[in-house]
């Protein structure tokens, strides 16, 4: 058993697939089916169940898992604690967001302040990041909607309105405030379950027990007000994400509903080492955002 065996593993573990885990480590399957098969054949147990073409965490993996994450994460720290004391140019921080627009200009000021952190960033929905956080695959979330699990810490970086967005020349262009009575069966874009649009129009819609009616449902909440843009449908964009799309043509209202609104904050483990480069960029978000 070796450390790029338990790599492997804890990949493959993650996605349950071997393509998909092959791709995210750049080798080929077959070399990767094999250094999984070694490692069992080490252990003495299998891993994982084989249901069909596809992979299933037993419970001998799902054991071990836990001790691999647990033994990889204190490996990174090191790793980590290493880094910062050879300064921050020699840092790194992952970072995962609901949309990559949010993230834009406060990577752009980071960057420019501290050109020698490498950072990485991921596209994720809440149920992905909260996972992300819990195997140290990120170091920070920004989220949308509250992360569950043991050991987070929340800061709130930005609290706003979320606005009601139609096309030009639709019937409610124009208003400066649309009920959500006025919006019941037009055409709604918005995101998969998972992401925040979807999450807030859903409980805002079962409030008034009414039902959405959805046209369009992406994987890009930064998309949103481009689509509306199109005609394709009405839909709720932040505010924070209109300023920064103030070309976008159509209509941008006051939704009148209670708790139409955003909160945007980052999260990170409690209970893990974080690096002198994601304190510094914890540090720079709340600067940023302030200043919104």
């Amino acid at each position: 058993m070796d450390l790029l065996q338990l790599r492997y593993f804890q990949a493959v573990a993650r996605r349950e697939h071997l393509s998909q885990a092959a791709s995210e480590l750049r080798i080929a399957q077959p070399s990767l089916s094999r250094a999984i098969a070694r490692l069992e054949d080490d252990l003495g147990v299998p891993l994982f169940d084989r249901v069909g073409r596809g992979l299933r965490l037993n419970r001998f993996g799902a054991g071990f898992l836990r001790r691999v994450d647990r033994a990889l994460r204190e490996l990174d720290d090191g790793r980590r604690e290493l880094g910062d004391a050879a300064g921050l140019d020699h840092g790194s921080v992952a970072i995962a967001a609901e949309t990559l627009l949010t993230v834009t200009g406060l990577i752009t000021g980071f960057r420019a302040a501290h050109p020698g952190v490498d950072i990485r960033l991921h596209q994720s929905d809440a149920a992905t990041m909260a996972r992300q956080l819990h195997t140290g695959e990120v170091d920070l979330c920004l989220a949308s909607q509250p992360l569950t699990g043991p050991n987070l810490r929340t800061r709130e970086l930005l609290r706003e309105d979320v606005l009601l967005g139609v096309p030009q020349g639709h019937r409610l262009a124009g208003r400066k405030r649309v009920r959500l009575e006025d919006v019941a069966g037009e055409p709604f874009v918005t995101t998969r379950p998972g992401y925040w649009p979807r999450e807030l129009t859903d409980r805002l819609f079962a409030a008034a027990g009414l039902r959405p009616d959805y046209v369009c449902e992406s994987d890009e909440p930064g998309a949103t007000g481009y689509l509306i843009s199109s005609g394709l449908g009405v839909g709720l964009v932040p505010a924070y994400s209109r300023s920064a799309g103030t070309h976008l043509p159509g209509a941008w209202a006051h939704f009148d509903v209670p708790d139409c609104h955003r909160v945007l904050s980052l999260v990170w483990r409690t209970d893990t080492y974080l690096s002198a480069a994601a304190q510094r960029l914890t540090d720079f978000a709340g600067e940023y955002f302030h200043h919104l």
